[in-house]
């Protein structure tokens, strides 16, 4: 079960789709560091092992994600 409110969740999902939309084919790295920015952007902490989740599942569903899926 996620830790994160609705409003949390709703903001990262954003920004997950975000750097999925231009993140196509980016190197798994760039994908990471695209999201940390966007999750600093947005004031919401993720640990370090979620955004590695985050950041594999953009590469392996070429960008379709849902963060709620992936955080659990």
């Amino acid at each position: 079960m996620s830790t994160f409110t609705d409003d949390q969740l709703e903001a990262i999902q954003n920004v997950v789709d975000r750097v999925a939309s231009y993140q196509d084919g980016a190197p798994s790295g760039t994908v990471a560091e695209e999201l940390r920015k966007g999750f600093d952007e947005a004031g919401v902490t993720v640990e370090e092992d979620q955004l590695d989740r985050l950041a594999q599942a953009i590469d392996a569903a070429d960008g379709d994600v849902t963060a709620s899926d992936v955080l659990g």
